[in-house]
Order: C-alpha cells, then structure tokens, then sequence
C-alpha cells in the first residue's frame, strides 16, 4: 500500500504528536480501503489542546501585524509544497475525484493556498470616530483569544483553512477538531504547519462530539466556529452558551434555483448541473432543489439528464472520474430513501440514481415532476439528486423558495434585467447568485439568513469576527 495512506496521524498539541489508547480505521468512502488510523481524543486532550493554545496566546499575539501576514504566506507556501500528497489523502478519505473537472481534492488544496495568501493581505485598522472638542476617541479590534474550531467532512481541509488563517491572522491561537469522519488530512496539514508555527499556536484534537462538546463548552474557549448540520449547530450554540462565548456558526442549507420564465434551458443546463452536483452535491451552498416553469419542465428534465448520464462516477484517484462517492453509509442511505419516496410519491426518474461498486457511490439522480411537499424538496438532501420542481407563475415559486428553515444561498436564472433583480430581492437568503451559483471569494462575506447560520465569513467582516471592539477615550489635558 502507498505509504502515504498507510501510517497512523497523531494529534498535535503544544506541537508535539499526542496519542490516545483508542484508534480509529479511515476507509476509503468508494472502496472501504485503509487509508490510515488516527487517535481519538478525550475531553482531556482538550484541556491539553486549549492550555497549550492559552499560554502560546500572548506572544502570538503580540507579534507585528506585519509578521503575522507573513506567517498566513508561510501557510500557503506550506500547502503549495505537500500539494500532491494533501489532495490524495483527501480524495482517500473523503471521496472526491482529485481534478474533477477542477472542482475535486486539487482545487481543495489550491483553495487553501489561494485563501491563506488573499488572507494574508487582510488587514483591520484602526479608527477615528467622531468625538466632542478637546476629546479622541479611537477604535481597534483586539484578538479574542483562544479560537475552537469544529470542521465538517465535505471539504475537510478547505474549511479547515477557512477557520484556522483569519483566526491566526488576527492573533488568535487555535484548537481545531475536525469530524471523526474525515479527520487524516486536517491532522496531517497541522503536522505540517507546527514545522512553521510556533508550538501552541495551532492544536488539533480528533474525537466525536462528546469531544466537540468538550471543545464547544470549555471555559478558556473565547470563540468557538463551526461548520455542519444545523442540529448539531444548535448543540454547539447551547454548549457554549454556559460560557457566554461568541459563535460562528454556518449551518445547512437547502438552495433554490428559479428559472424565470422564457429562458432557454438547454443553454444554463450546464451552469445548474455544476451547482448542483459540485462535490456529488455534498457541498452547503449547492442547488438542492429547482423550480421551473411548467412548460420548460420537460425540456429542462432532459438536458439535465443529458448530462447525468455523461457524468463518470467512481474512483476519484481514477482517471476520467468526475465524481466520486458520497462520503459516509449514514449520507448515502438518506439520499437514497428521499430518491425512492419521492419516486413513491410520483417523481419521473430522468436519470440516475443506482449505485456504483461497493461502497457509498451513486449516479446522479434527475428527478421530474416533483412537487413541494415532497421531502426530497423540503428536506437538504446532500447528495447526488435533484428534484425538479415545475411551476405555474412566478409568484408561486418565490413563495415555495422562501419556504423552510434554511437561508444560506439561491440562484435565478434567465429573464430580462429588472425581473431578475427583483426575484433576487425577494428571496430570502444570505447570498444570491445570479446566472450562477456556488462562487465564492475569500474577500467577499459569505453567510447566511435563519437556520443557515449565524454571522459571516471571508473578507474584512470575517476578519473582524475573530476580534473584539476595544474603543479608547482620551481628553486633551487642559
């Protein structure tokens, strides 16, 4: 076997390897291959992880802000160097192709590097305001202190990247916890990193969530950022609220896409089916369901199919695989029960829908005629099956956009200038694309509305999340 895959990943704390008595086998999603074991964490590894990060905490911070830009540069010259053996070990562990048409485990790696740099080069000043005569008043953002990460197994290491660089470039120390699921390319990076960054700086713990409630609720935590489900967010938020500590939390999503009547859909076929199935449409921001005038259904339903049928799934270290398993058995078996009710309830099949191999990978699904009550509708399903859902004006489809929990992303497509704008204006989510979907820019905010999560990411406002206001006032003498 490929001793890169082969060999066993500690934690890292205080930035020294850490063991437990316990291990944990990662299987390859698609074949259920070893890819390598990992320790799992206790609530006392966290109390480890979080000292060694409180007492690295001061000189971290006190740092130029200028040689921490300069450490955020270092990061991504860290990733760019290991490239090649990060994005294998991320296609091993959680499924995705490694090119995928660009979009697989080596975007996921040039996204690390491209994000620590642009991060890099964010920065907060501080600022004047306004005062009486005789009287400055000025405002700074101060770090908060010990940051908790908890990280999700759909893009393991790109969210990793996400939370750990704006946290470090604004002079905070951090404990990541990764999911148990796809733990090995996160403990492998921080490996890499503890060669660069000074001991205590960046920790990670590996574990379930009894260890991320560990993490969540610990008294010395001063921010804790997630990234996952909106059930497991909840838990978060209530474990750190003990503590009164700040959260970040991005949470589900169920994105819509409107297609505006007259638009011809053969021609952004292309443009919803990536923004669907990105990642086997294991990705928060992704086209999850689609709402279509009644008479471009059919036309829609077969140039989405169309493309299904020429999709390759498979092996993502294969050549020619465009995409690869969903990552876990528990995923797999909820989009595979939301494809069949929905057939059950009258859903059209166009294409898709059938495993490959032996492991958790599926054809994407292409469902017709679905309607809004169907839970394949209503429900994230996070995996590879789109319903289609015909309607008959637009009134009615921004209504049935608009419905449910969820808030993060939506996307309209088509039609003249101002309907698009004011469709856009009306629903209600975090971000809306237009004759787009699934972009993002690490110096744009990105976060969203409802149970979509709280507070927002990338750019100066999420630099800013990670430090606190500190305001001073000073009267002339005299």
């Amino acid at each position: 076997m490929n001793k890169i895959f082969d060999r066993h990943y500690p934690m890292i704390i205080d930035g020294k390897p850490v063991d437990t008595d316990s291990v944990s086998e990662i299987r390859s999603p698609f074949d259920g291959e070893l890819v390598g074991t990992c320790s799992l964490g206790t609530a006392e590894a966290v109390d480890a992880a979080v000292a060694a990060a409180r007492a690295a905490f001061p000189a971290w911070s006190g740092l130029a802000d200028e040689e921490r830009a300069e450490f955020c540069q270092k990061i991504g010259s860290v990733f760019e160097a290991h490239a090649v053996e990060l994005a294998s070990l991320i296609t091993r562990e959680q499924g995705k192709p490694l090119v995928a048409g660009g979009f697989g485990s080596q975007f996921e790696v040039g996204g690390c590097i491209g994000w620590s740099m642009a991060t890099s080069q964010l920065s907060l000043t501080e600022e004047v305001l306004p005062a009486g005569e005789g009287l400055s008043v000025v405002q700074r953002r101060v770090p908060k202190g010990v940051v908790g990460s908890i990280t999700p197994w759909n893009w393991p290491l790109l969210i990793a990247v996400w939370h750990i660089l704006p946290a470090l470039r604004t002079g905070n120390c951090v404990v990541i916890k990764p999911s148990e699921l796809t733990p090995l390319s996160t403990l492998r990076a921080v490996e890499l990193l503890n060669e660069t960054l000074p001991a205590g700086v960046l920790n990670v713990v590996t574990g379930d969530g009894l260890v991320g409630a560990a993490l969540s609720g610990h008294p010395d935590i001063d921010k804790i950022i997630f990234t996952g489900s909106t059930a497991t967010g909840k838990k978060v938020m209530h474990a750190a609220a003990e503590n009164i500590t700040d959260c970040s939390l991005e949470l589900g999503g169920n994105d819509p896409a409107i297609i505006l009547p007259g638009t011809p859909v053969e021609a952004i076929a292309p443009g919803l089916f990536f923004g669907a199935f990105i990642n086997a449409g294991q990705t928060c921001g992704a086209i999850k369901r689609v709402y279509v005038p009644e008479a471009d259904h059919d036309a829609l339903v077969a140039a989405l199919a169309e493309l299904a049928q020429a999709t390759v799934v498979g092996n993502g270290l294969d050549d020619g695989v465009a995409m690869g398993p969903v990552q876990n058995e528990a995923q797999y078996e909820k989009v595979r029960k939301l494809t069949q009710d929905a057939l059950k309830s009258g859903a059209s099949l166009a294409a898709g829908g059938e495993p490959v191999g032996n492991g958790f990978a599926l054809r994407p699904a292409i469902l017709g005629n679905c309607r809004q009550d169907m839970a394949i509708v209503t429900e994230e399903q996070f995996g590879p099956a789109l319903p289609i859902v015909p309607y008959p004006n637009l009134e009615q489809a921004i209504e049935w956009a608009n419905e449910g929990e969820f808030g993060l992303c939506a996307s309209v497509w088509g039609g003249e200038s101002a309907e698009r704008e004011n469709v856009a204006n009306a629903i209600n989510a975090g971000t809306v694309y237009i004759n787009t979907h699934a972009e993002l820019n690490p110096m744009v905010p990105f976060g969203g509305v409802k149970a979509s999560g709280i507070g927002v990411q990338f750019g100066v406002e999420g630099l800013k999340s990670f430090t606190d206001s500190k305001v001073f006032y000073e009267r002339a003498n005299g």
